[in-house]
Protein backbone atom coordinates (compact mmCIF):
# COMPACT_ATOMS: atom_id res chain seq x y z
CA UNK A 1 0.00 0.00 0.00
CA UNK A 2 1.17 3.47 -0.74
CA UNK A 3 2.22 5.47 2.88
CA UNK A 4 3.78 8.15 3.44
CA UNK A 5 7.05 9.09 4.74
CA UNK A 6 5.41 9.54 8.63
CA UNK A 7 4.52 6.13 7.87
CA UNK A 8 7.60 4.63 6.69
CA UNK A 9 9.85 5.79 9.26
CA UNK A 10 7.21 5.19 12.09
CA UNK A 11 7.18 1.37 11.38
CA UNK A 12 11.06 1.33 10.52
CA UNK A 13 11.27 2.32 14.22
CA UNK A 14 8.12 1.24 16.25
CA UNK A 15 9.73 -1.72 19.00
CA UNK A 16 6.36 -2.30 19.94
CA UNK A 17 2.66 -1.37 21.16
CA UNK A 18 2.24 -0.18 24.41
CA UNK A 19 -1.44 -1.39 26.51
CA UNK A 20 -2.35 2.29 26.77
CA UNK A 21 -2.41 2.47 23.28
CA UNK A 22 1.03 4.17 22.06
CA UNK A 23 3.75 3.12 20.68
CA UNK A 24 7.09 2.68 21.69
CA UNK A 25 10.12 4.39 19.51
CA UNK A 26 13.18 3.20 18.75
CA UNK A 27 15.04 7.55 18.83
CA UNK A 28 18.16 7.01 16.43
CA UNK A 29 19.74 10.19 17.18
CA UNK A 30 19.45 11.52 20.55
CA UNK A 31 20.66 15.85 21.03
CA UNK A 32 21.18 17.05 24.56
CA UNK A 33 22.19 20.91 25.65
CA UNK A 34 22.86 22.08 28.80
CA UNK A 35 19.71 23.21 30.08
CA UNK A 36 16.67 20.38 29.87
CA UNK A 37 19.79 17.29 30.42
CA UNK A 38 21.23 18.21 33.90
CA UNK A 39 17.89 17.04 35.69
CA UNK A 40 17.50 13.92 33.40
CA UNK A 41 21.10 12.90 34.42
CA UNK A 42 20.28 13.30 38.52
CA UNK A 43 16.81 10.78 37.46
CA UNK A 44 19.06 7.96 35.67
CA UNK A 45 21.53 8.70 38.99
CA UNK A 46 18.72 8.03 41.02
CA UNK A 47 17.56 5.10 40.01
CA UNK A 48 20.79 3.65 39.61
CA UNK A 49 20.77 3.69 35.72
CA UNK A 50 22.72 4.02 32.70
CA UNK A 51 23.00 5.57 29.52
CA UNK A 52 21.92 2.61 27.30
CA UNK A 53 23.94 4.13 23.99
CA UNK A 54 26.23 6.88 23.98
CA UNK A 55 27.15 6.90 20.92
CA UNK A 56 23.69 7.88 19.67
CA UNK A 57 23.58 10.50 21.72
CA UNK A 58 24.95 14.26 21.22
CA UNK A 59 25.58 17.43 23.32
CA UNK A 60 26.03 21.20 22.51
CA UNK A 61 26.21 24.26 24.61
CA UNK A 62 23.55 26.91 23.07
CA UNK A 63 20.76 27.83 25.26
CA UNK A 64 22.24 29.80 28.66
CA UNK A 65 25.69 30.36 26.64
CA UNK A 66 26.71 34.10 26.71
CA UNK A 67 27.01 35.13 23.19
CA UNK A 68 29.19 38.40 24.29
CA UNK A 69 31.88 37.07 26.40
CA UNK A 70 32.47 33.37 26.10
CA UNK A 71 35.53 33.40 28.34
CA UNK A 72 35.36 30.65 31.60
CA UNK A 73 34.33 31.09 34.00
CA UNK A 74 31.24 32.54 33.00
CA UNK A 75 30.02 35.92 34.61
CA UNK A 76 26.63 33.90 35.25
CA UNK A 77 27.11 31.47 37.66
CA UNK A 78 23.55 29.45 36.60
CA UNK A 79 25.89 29.07 33.08
CA UNK A 80 28.62 27.92 34.35
CA UNK A 81 27.03 25.39 36.88
CA UNK A 82 25.00 24.15 34.24
CA UNK A 83 27.51 24.01 31.32
CA UNK A 84 29.84 22.28 34.03
CA UNK A 85 27.06 19.82 34.75
CA UNK A 86 26.83 18.42 31.35
CA UNK A 87 30.69 18.31 30.58
CA UNK A 88 30.45 16.04 33.65
CA UNK A 89 27.68 14.42 32.66
CA UNK A 90 28.98 13.77 29.40
CA UNK A 91 32.51 13.07 30.43
CA UNK A 92 30.84 10.03 32.53
CA UNK A 93 28.39 8.68 29.73
CA UNK A 94 30.89 8.66 27.20
CA UNK A 95 28.54 11.06 25.18
CA UNK A 96 30.57 13.25 22.38
CA UNK A 97 30.07 17.08 23.26
CA UNK A 98 30.65 19.82 21.26
CA UNK A 99 31.59 22.73 23.62
CA UNK A 100 33.12 26.04 23.12
CA UNK A 101 36.33 24.61 22.46
CA UNK A 102 35.27 22.17 19.96
CA UNK A 103 35.06 24.76 16.59
CA UNK A 104 31.86 23.02 16.27
CA UNK A 105 29.29 24.05 18.83
CA UNK A 106 26.13 26.01 17.93
CA UNK A 107 22.60 26.05 18.60
CA UNK A 108 21.62 22.33 18.75
CA UNK A 109 19.12 22.56 15.29
CA UNK A 110 22.16 24.38 13.39
CA UNK A 111 25.01 21.82 13.72
CA UNK A 112 23.21 18.56 13.81
CA UNK A 113 22.46 19.34 9.95
CA UNK A 114 25.68 21.26 9.45
CA UNK A 115 27.49 18.29 10.78
CA UNK A 116 25.44 15.64 9.26
CA UNK A 117 24.25 14.21 12.10
CA UNK A 118 20.50 14.70 11.05
CA UNK A 119 19.74 12.24 7.99
CA UNK A 120 16.62 11.60 6.19
CA UNK A 121 14.72 8.49 8.09
CA UNK A 122 15.64 8.95 11.39
CA UNK A 123 13.90 9.26 14.18
CA UNK A 124 15.04 12.26 16.18
CA UNK A 125 14.59 13.32 19.66
CA UNK A 126 15.85 16.40 21.83
CA UNK A 127 14.72 18.33 24.92
CA UNK A 128 13.60 21.28 23.17
CA UNK A 129 10.34 21.96 21.08
CA UNK A 130 11.87 23.49 18.04
CA UNK A 131 13.40 19.79 17.16
CA UNK A 132 10.94 19.97 14.77
CA UNK A 133 13.79 21.87 12.17
CA UNK A 134 15.84 18.28 11.47
CA UNK A 135 12.56 17.16 10.08
CA UNK A 136 13.49 19.26 6.97
CA UNK A 137 15.66 16.71 5.72
CA UNK A 138 12.77 13.69 5.64
CA UNK A 139 13.38 12.63 8.96
CA UNK A 140 10.79 12.60 12.78
CA UNK A 141 12.39 15.17 15.02
CA UNK A 142 10.71 15.38 17.89
CA UNK A 143 11.08 17.73 21.08
CA UNK A 144 10.75 15.94 24.02
CA UNK A 145 10.15 16.95 27.30
CA UNK A 146 12.97 16.33 30.23
CA UNK A 147 11.06 12.62 31.98
CA UNK A 148 11.74 11.60 28.29
CA UNK A 149 14.70 12.94 28.31
CA UNK A 150 15.42 10.62 31.02
CA UNK A 151 13.94 7.86 28.86
CA UNK A 152 15.40 7.50 26.00
CA UNK A 153 19.18 8.19 27.76
CA UNK A 154 17.83 4.75 29.94
CA UNK A 155 16.78 2.52 27.06
CA UNK A 156 16.93 5.16 23.59
CA UNK A 157 13.29 5.00 23.25
CA UNK A 158 10.25 7.17 23.61
CA UNK A 159 6.47 6.19 23.91
CA UNK A 160 4.28 8.16 21.56
CA UNK A 161 0.77 8.41 20.07
CA UNK A 162 0.56 7.70 16.18
CA UNK A 163 0.14 10.85 14.49
CA UNK A 164 -2.08 11.87 11.75
CA UNK A 165 -0.41 13.71 8.70
CA UNK A 166 -1.37 16.99 7.04
CA UNK A 167 -0.25 17.59 3.88
CA UNK A 168 0.14 21.36 2.92
CA UNK A 169 1.24 22.17 -0.12
CA UNK A 170 2.53 25.65 -1.04
CA UNK A 171 2.21 26.17 -5.07
CA UNK A 172 3.07 28.87 -7.27
CA UNK A 173 5.92 30.77 -6.55
CA UNK A 174 6.91 33.73 -3.93
CA UNK A 175 7.32 37.31 -4.89
CA UNK A 176 10.37 39.25 -4.13
CA UNK A 177 11.09 40.04 -0.57
CA UNK A 178 8.98 37.17 0.41
CA UNK A 179 11.17 34.29 2.78
CA UNK A 180 10.24 30.99 4.44
CA UNK A 181 9.91 32.79 7.76
CA UNK A 182 6.92 34.47 5.59
CA UNK A 183 5.43 31.34 4.16
CA UNK A 184 5.46 29.56 7.80
CA UNK A 185 3.98 32.33 9.54
CA UNK A 186 1.34 32.51 6.66
CA UNK A 187 0.72 28.71 7.18
CA UNK A 188 0.18 29.04 10.92
CA UNK A 189 -1.89 32.52 10.56
CA UNK A 190 -4.51 30.21 8.15
CA UNK A 191 -4.29 27.15 10.21
CA UNK A 192 -3.96 28.34 13.68
CA UNK A 193 -1.75 27.91 16.68
CA UNK A 194 -3.80 24.40 17.48
CA UNK A 195 -4.53 23.45 14.15
CA UNK A 196 -1.46 20.89 14.21
CA UNK A 197 -2.88 19.06 17.14
CA UNK A 198 -1.86 15.51 16.42
CA UNK A 199 -0.45 15.95 13.44
CA UNK A 200 2.51 15.68 11.76
CA UNK A 201 3.05 18.84 8.99
CA UNK A 202 4.21 17.09 5.66
CA UNK A 203 5.29 20.64 3.31
CA UNK A 204 4.84 19.85 -0.68
CA UNK A 205 4.61 21.73 -3.57
CA UNK A 206 6.39 23.87 -5.92
CA UNK A 207 7.63 26.41 -3.60
CA UNK A 208 8.62 24.26 -1.03
CA UNK A 209 10.46 21.71 -3.69
CA UNK A 210 12.56 25.02 -4.85
CA UNK A 211 13.71 25.82 -1.25
CA UNK A 212 17.55 25.24 -0.26
CA UNK A 213 17.93 22.86 3.02
CA UNK A 214 18.32 26.43 5.10
CA UNK A 215 14.89 27.34 4.09
CA UNK A 216 13.18 24.40 4.13
CA UNK A 217 14.91 23.91 8.48
CA UNK A 218 12.92 27.49 8.79
CA UNK A 219 9.38 26.22 7.46
CA UNK A 220 9.77 22.55 9.56
CA UNK A 221 11.28 24.56 12.58
CA UNK A 222 8.06 26.28 13.08
CA UNK A 223 6.17 23.65 12.91
CA UNK A 224 5.40 23.24 16.89
CA UNK A 225 4.26 27.30 16.97
CA UNK A 226 1.29 25.90 14.61
CA UNK A 227 0.69 22.90 17.11
CA UNK A 228 2.05 19.95 15.10
CA UNK A 229 4.10 17.15 16.46
CA UNK A 230 6.25 17.10 13.75
CA UNK A 231 6.43 18.65 10.12
CA UNK A 232 9.23 17.52 7.37
CA UNK A 233 9.51 17.55 4.11
CA UNK A 234 10.36 14.77 1.24
CA UNK A 235 13.80 14.12 0.36
CA UNK A 236 15.07 14.90 -2.75
CA UNK A 237 18.19 16.07 -5.05
CA UNK A 238 18.53 19.22 -2.80
CA UNK A 239 18.47 16.93 0.67
CA UNK A 240 21.43 14.68 -1.08
CA UNK A 241 23.84 17.25 -2.21
CA UNK A 242 23.45 18.85 1.04
CA UNK A 243 24.42 16.17 2.96
CA UNK A 244 27.23 15.17 0.64
CA UNK A 245 30.55 15.18 2.33
CA UNK A 246 29.72 15.91 5.72
CA UNK A 247 31.66 15.11 8.87
CA UNK A 248 29.48 12.31 9.83
CA UNK A 249 27.99 11.44 6.88
CA UNK A 250 29.32 8.22 4.96
CA UNK A 251 31.57 8.48 2.06
CA UNK A 252 31.91 7.19 -1.53
CA UNK A 253 30.12 3.87 -2.28
CA UNK A 254 28.42 4.00 1.08
CA UNK A 255 26.87 7.48 0.59
CA UNK A 256 25.55 6.44 -3.18
CA UNK A 257 24.01 3.25 -1.46
CA UNK A 258 22.17 5.67 1.30
CA UNK A 259 21.44 8.55 -1.19
CA UNK A 260 19.28 6.35 -2.93
CA UNK A 261 17.40 4.84 0.08
CA UNK A 262 16.73 7.97 1.48
CA UNK A 263 15.13 8.80 -2.12
CA UNK A 264 12.86 5.62 -1.40
CA UNK A 265 11.75 7.36 2.16
CA UNK A 266 9.66 9.82 0.02
CA UNK A 267 5.71 9.71 0.73
CA UNK A 268 4.75 7.39 -2.43
CA UNK A 269 2.28 8.53 -5.24
CA UNK A 270 -1.60 7.62 -4.20
CA UNK A 271 -0.15 7.92 -0.11
CA UNK A 272 -3.78 8.93 2.17
CA UNK A 273 -3.55 11.54 3.86
CA UNK A 274 -6.00 12.72 7.08
CA UNK A 275 -6.01 16.05 5.66
CA UNK A 276 -4.23 18.28 2.31
CA UNK A 277 -4.20 21.66 2.51
CA UNK A 278 -3.14 24.13 -0.18
CA UNK A 279 -1.58 27.74 -0.49
CA UNK A 280 -0.96 29.64 -3.08
CA UNK A 281 2.70 30.94 -2.92
CA UNK A 282 1.68 34.10 -5.03
CA UNK A 283 -0.53 35.31 -2.41
CA UNK A 284 2.28 35.83 0.42
CA UNK A 285 3.66 38.73 1.48
CA UNK A 286 6.40 39.69 3.93
CA UNK A 287 4.78 39.02 7.29
CA UNK A 288 5.14 40.64 10.72
CA UNK A 289 3.23 39.30 14.12
CA UNK A 290 1.68 42.06 15.97
CA UNK A 291 0.50 39.86 18.97
CA UNK A 292 1.38 37.62 21.49
CA UNK A 293 1.68 34.44 19.73
CA UNK A 294 3.06 33.50 16.42
CA UNK A 295 -0.83 33.05 14.88
CA UNK A 296 -1.47 36.74 14.99
CA UNK A 297 0.03 38.25 12.52
CA UNK A 298 -0.45 40.61 9.64
CA UNK A 299 0.93 41.47 5.68
CA UNK A 300 3.83 44.34 6.47
CA UNK A 301 0.96 45.89 4.28
CA UNK A 302 -2.02 45.39 6.10
CA UNK A 303 -3.51 46.90 9.03
CA UNK A 304 -4.26 44.91 12.71
CA UNK A 305 -7.69 43.34 12.96
CA UNK A 306 -10.14 44.67 14.68
CA UNK A 307 -12.02 43.07 17.49
CA UNK A 308 -15.49 42.82 15.72
CA UNK A 309 -13.45 40.95 13.14
CA UNK A 310 -13.44 37.80 14.94
CA UNK A 311 -15.65 36.09 17.19
CA UNK A 312 -16.09 33.77 19.98
CA UNK A 313 -12.86 33.65 21.81
CA UNK A 314 -10.97 34.76 19.48
CA UNK A 315 -12.06 37.74 20.81
CA UNK A 316 -10.62 38.04 24.08
CA UNK A 317 -7.36 36.84 22.58
CA UNK A 318 -7.48 39.73 20.27
CA UNK A 319 -8.31 42.09 23.10
CA UNK A 320 -5.16 41.39 25.28
CA UNK A 321 -2.87 40.96 22.34
CA UNK A 322 -3.84 44.26 21.65
CA UNK A 323 -3.39 46.04 25.13
CA UNK A 324 -0.61 44.12 25.83
CA UNK A 325 1.44 45.10 22.69
CA UNK A 326 0.17 48.71 23.24
CA UNK A 327 -1.74 48.68 19.68
CA UNK A 328 -4.75 49.77 18.55
CA UNK A 329 -7.10 47.46 16.18
CA UNK A 330 -6.86 49.02 12.57
CA UNK A 331 -3.58 50.68 13.06
CA UNK A 332 -1.37 49.67 10.05
CA UNK A 333 1.95 47.71 11.72
CA UNK A 334 4.51 49.33 9.35
CA UNK A 335 5.57 52.43 11.08
CA UNK A 336 5.41 50.48 14.49
CA UNK A 337 8.76 51.79 16.42
CA UNK A 338 11.19 49.59 17.29
CA UNK A 339 13.99 49.26 20.15
CA UNK A 340 15.54 46.71 19.09
CA UNK A 341 16.83 44.43 16.27
CA UNK A 342 17.63 40.71 16.62
CA UNK A 343 19.06 38.62 13.68
CA UNK A 344 19.28 35.24 15.21
CA UNK A 345 17.81 31.41 16.61
CA UNK A 346 17.44 28.45 15.32
CA UNK A 347 14.92 29.34 12.95
CA UNK A 348 16.90 32.11 11.16
CA UNK A 349 21.02 31.67 11.68
CA UNK A 350 22.29 30.18 9.26
CA UNK A 351 24.39 31.56 6.95
CA UNK A 352 22.05 32.30 3.92
CA UNK A 353 19.84 34.22 6.60
CA UNK A 354 22.84 36.34 7.71
CA UNK A 355 23.75 37.12 4.11
CA UNK A 356 20.01 38.18 3.30
CA UNK A 357 20.38 40.37 6.38
CA UNK A 358 23.86 41.72 5.35
CA UNK A 359 22.35 42.71 1.83
CA UNK A 360 19.77 44.85 3.31
CA UNK A 361 22.03 46.85 5.60
CA UNK A 362 25.06 47.06 3.27
CA UNK A 363 25.77 50.80 3.12
CA UNK A 364 23.14 52.10 5.35
CA UNK A 365 23.51 52.21 9.18
CA UNK A 366 21.18 51.41 12.04
CA UNK A 367 18.65 54.12 13.38
CA UNK A 368 20.14 55.90 16.60
CA UNK A 369 17.90 54.55 19.03
CA UNK A 370 17.95 50.92 17.71
CA UNK A 371 20.02 48.62 19.65
CA UNK A 372 20.90 45.76 16.72
CA UNK A 373 22.80 42.38 17.34
CA UNK A 374 23.29 39.43 15.17
CA UNK A 375 24.08 36.38 16.74
CA UNK A 376 25.32 33.27 14.21
CA UNK A 377 23.66 29.66 15.12
CA UNK A 378 26.90 28.03 15.32
CA UNK A 379 30.83 28.35 15.21
CA UNK A 380 30.93 26.83 11.89
CA UNK A 381 28.35 29.83 10.58
CA UNK A 382 30.23 32.78 12.08
CA UNK A 383 33.52 31.60 11.00
CA UNK A 384 31.98 31.39 7.64
CA UNK A 385 30.18 34.67 7.21
CA UNK A 386 33.66 36.50 8.61
CA UNK A 387 35.54 34.71 5.72
CA UNK A 388 32.83 36.12 3.21
CA UNK A 389 32.96 39.76 5.35
CA UNK A 390 29.80 39.90 6.62
CA UNK A 391 30.88 40.72 9.89
CA UNK A 392 32.80 43.77 8.93
CA UNK A 393 29.17 45.02 7.01
CA UNK A 394 27.47 44.24 10.14
CA UNK A 395 29.53 46.34 12.29
CA UNK A 396 29.90 49.16 9.76
CA UNK A 397 25.98 49.04 10.25
CA UNK A 398 26.07 49.85 14.21
CA UNK A 399 25.18 45.68 14.29
CA UNK A 400 26.94 43.86 17.54
CA UNK A 401 28.91 40.83 16.27
CA UNK A 402 28.07 38.11 18.95
CA UNK A 403 29.11 34.49 19.71
CA UNK A 404 26.90 31.56 18.83
CA UNK A 405 23.89 30.70 20.69
CA UNK A 406 20.50 31.10 21.54
CA UNK A 407 20.47 34.50 22.98
CA UNK A 408 17.70 36.75 22.50
CA UNK A 409 14.99 33.96 21.51
CA UNK A 410 14.53 32.85 24.87
CA UNK A 411 16.91 35.14 27.05
CA UNK A 412 18.14 32.87 29.44
CA UNK A 413 21.22 34.65 29.21
CA UNK A 414 21.99 38.41 29.26
CA UNK A 415 20.64 39.32 26.11
CA UNK A 416 17.27 40.67 27.08
CA UNK A 417 14.46 42.83 26.40
CA UNK A 418 14.50 45.45 29.33
CA UNK A 419 11.16 46.98 30.14
CA UNK A 420 8.79 47.41 27.91
CA UNK A 421 10.84 47.65 24.71
CA UNK A 422 9.87 46.45 20.93
CA UNK A 423 11.86 43.83 19.54
CA UNK A 424 11.94 43.14 15.96
CA UNK A 425 13.18 39.57 16.25
CA UNK A 426 13.87 36.64 13.45
CA UNK A 427 13.04 34.31 15.92
CA UNK A 428 10.23 31.90 16.75
CA UNK A 429 8.07 32.90 19.49
CA UNK A 430 6.63 36.24 20.17
CA UNK A 431 5.14 35.36 23.59
CA UNK A 432 4.64 37.57 26.48
CA UNK A 433 7.73 37.68 28.39
CA UNK A 434 10.02 35.34 26.21
CA UNK A 435 12.67 37.38 25.32
CA UNK A 436 13.66 38.29 29.22
CA UNK A 437 11.58 41.08 30.05
CA UNK A 438 7.63 40.20 31.45
CA UNK A 439 6.31 42.90 29.20
CA UNK A 440 8.85 43.08 26.50
CA UNK A 441 7.19 42.85 22.87
CA UNK A 442 7.68 40.96 20.41
CA UNK A 443 8.08 41.34 16.72
CA UNK A 444 8.03 37.68 14.79
CA UNK A 445 9.47 38.42 11.04
CA UNK A 446 12.23 37.50 8.51
CA UNK A 447 16.07 38.24 8.70
CA UNK A 448 15.68 40.72 5.87
CA UNK A 449 12.48 42.94 7.66
CA UNK A 450 14.82 42.74 10.75
CA UNK A 451 17.66 44.27 8.49
CA UNK A 452 15.24 46.60 7.25
CA UNK A 453 14.19 47.59 10.58
CA UNK A 454 17.32 48.04 12.31
CA UNK A 455 17.90 50.65 9.62
CA UNK A 456 14.45 52.64 9.78
CA UNK A 457 14.22 52.25 12.92
CA UNK A 458 10.36 51.09 12.54
CA UNK A 459 8.69 48.23 10.89
CA UNK A 460 8.82 48.77 6.91
CA UNK A 461 8.59 47.16 3.62
CA UNK A 462 12.13 45.40 2.76
CA UNK A 463 10.89 45.65 -0.82
CA UNK A 464 10.31 49.47 -0.34
CA UNK A 465 14.04 50.02 1.19
CA UNK A 466 16.14 47.65 -0.41
CA UNK A 467 16.53 45.63 -3.82
CA UNK A 468 15.64 42.05 -3.66
CA UNK A 469 16.51 40.18 -6.36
Amino acid sequence: MPATLLQKVWDAHAVRQLPNGQTQLFVGLHLIHEVTSPQAFDMLRARGWRVRYPERTVATVDHIVPTRDQRRPFFDVMAEDMLSALERNCREAGIQLFDLSSGAQGIVHVIGPELGLTQPGMTIACGDSHTSTHGAFGAIALGIGTSQVRDVLASQCVALNQLKVRRIRVTGTLSRGVYAKDVILEIIRRLGVDGGVGYAYEYAGDVIDRMSMDERMTICNMSIEGGARAGYVNPDATTIDYLRGRRFVPAGEAFDTLAEWWLSLASDAGATYDDDVEISGSDIRPTVTWGINPGQSVYVDERLPGVSDVEGSARSAVEEALEFMGLKEGDSIAGTRIDVAFVGSCTNARLSDLREAARVVRGRHVAGHVKALVVPGSQAVRAAAEREGLDQVFSDAGFEWRGAGCSMCLAMNTDKLEGREICASSSNRNFKGRQGSPVGRTLLMSPAMVAAAAVAGEVVDVREVALVD
